[in-house]
């Protein structure tokens, strides 16, 4: 498979998996269920945790060793400026689960039209992540393999499955029809290969700051992993399945990076 093929199926990989999410409208009557959710949460989790290190930051300092003693640096902004724009995301615009939540009067919204912009907006990003991890392989020099960024791929497409749903299910309870429902869910995750390719095609520019690039996107991810992941298979019941799916994730993602790496 040459090169352009497989950067084309890693980006394509996220929006599948925001795609199967939305297609559950077809199958279920109501909503993914509470442990199935808890263990594909915790199993996503786990894989983004993992990948944040060992496919992001980790190949951040090792980019940046030529700075000596201040190769941190890199790795360091670039992580808290994931965190904060994360959070300004969610400041500005509505919380990914406000089928939990009650409508808030400050945004003059439909409280469905919030939840699709929410889902769509935190997908930038997490498209972002996986552009980044692919120019990153495509210079060489960035010490990002290819089986890191398809296992990042990967764990976003896990991540992204629940979200799907969390767009089409609460579309379909309001009366729209199943196929228009779906589309909604599908649209909501276009901008994630939007964002990947954009950020390859700016790979010439990017690569003088990548290690700041890698950074951002495992701060980007790790915001969503203790924000959204984290406290969604903690609470409630069947938590402990969460929690040993997040170290089978982990585990895998680690064995994936370091072993094939």
């Amino acid at each position: 498979m040459n090169l352009n093929a497989q950067i084309v199926i890693g980006i394509l990989i996220p929006f599948l998996g925001t795609s199967l999410g939305a297609a559950m409208v077809f199958f279920l009557r109501k909503q993914i269920s509470e442990s199935l959710q808890k263990v594909l949460t915790g199993f996503a989790a786990g894989v983004m945790v993992a990948a944040s290190f060992w496919s992001l930051l980790l190949p951040a300092l090792e980019s940046s060793e030529g700075m000596g003693k201040l190769s941190f640096i890199p790795a360091a902004v670039g992580f808290l400026i994931g965190i904060f724009f994360l959070l300004l995301l969610d400041v500005l615009t509505p919380h990914m689960h406000l089928d939990h939540q009650e409508e808030g009067p400050s945004i003059g919204l439909k409280r469905t039209t919030k939840l699709i912009l929410a889902v769509t907006l935190h997908n930038i990003p997490e498209g972002m992540a996986v552009g980044v991890v692919y120019a990153g392989w495509m210079t060489g020099g960035s010490g990002v393999s290819q089986t890191a960024a398809l296992a990042l791929a990967l764990g976003i497409a896990i991540q992204n499955f629940p979200e799907g749903a969390i767009v089409s299910m609460p579309l379909r309870a309001e009366g729209m029809s199943k196929g228009k429902t779906f589309w909604m869910g599908v649209l909501s995750g276009v901008v994630e290969p939007i964002a990947s390719v954009l950020t390859i095609l700016a790979s010439s520019a990017v690569v003088p700051v990548l290690p700041y690039f890698l950074a951002f996107a495992a701060g980007a991810m790790m915001y969503v992993v203790v924000e959204e992941l984290i406290p969604e298979m903690s609470e409630g019941k069947h938590s402990n399945a969460g929690t040993i799916t997040f170290s089978f994730g982990f585990v895998l993602m680690m064995i994936l990076d370091v072993a094939l790496g």
